[in-house]
């Protein structure tokens, strides 16, 4: 092992890499504030364009005091605006997954009638296709 690299490690004490890693976890943290606002920014449909420029100018310019104005002025609405999204996307997953099983439903239980008419001798295997083409296509 490399002479220098010990020594690095003696004059490296486990209090300041701590504090490193302390430094390291706040920058990171800072970064998603940034990104968080930026994004809040963008996705307000509240704010008009000249609205969205002028805040996003000033968090890139004077990024400290920027989302430090911006979570004062606006904190409160930033929870309630993602509040808000994470409702209207749930109820749009929810709505979906009704249709899709409502309508699938209807498909497996007309399909299943088919199968037993053909089974029965009632319709015959090209009148069994042909019913299952038209189920499936409508």
């Amino acid at each position: 092992m490399n002479d220098s690299m010990v020594h690095l490690a003696v004059d490296y004490p486990l209090l300041n890499m701590f504090w490193t890693m302390l430094m390291i976890f706040c920058w990171v943290l800072w970064f998603m504030l940034l990104f968080r606002v930026i994004g809040d920014i963008f996705r307000d449909d509240s704010l008009g364009g000249w609205g969205k420029a002028g805040w996003s100018v000033f968090v890139i310019l004077l990024p400290f005091l920027g989302v430090f104005v911006y979570l004062i002025a606006r904190g409160r609405g930033m929870g309630e605006r993602e509040m808000s999204r994470v409702r209207r996307n749930e109820e749009e997953f929810r709505s979906y997954v009704r249709e899709t099983a409502g309508s699938g439903g209807g498909h497996a239980e007309e399909l299943s009638r088919l199968s037993d008419l053909r089974s029965s001798g009632a319709i015959t295997e090209a009148e069994f296709a042909q019913a299952k083409a038209k189920v499936l296509a409508g």
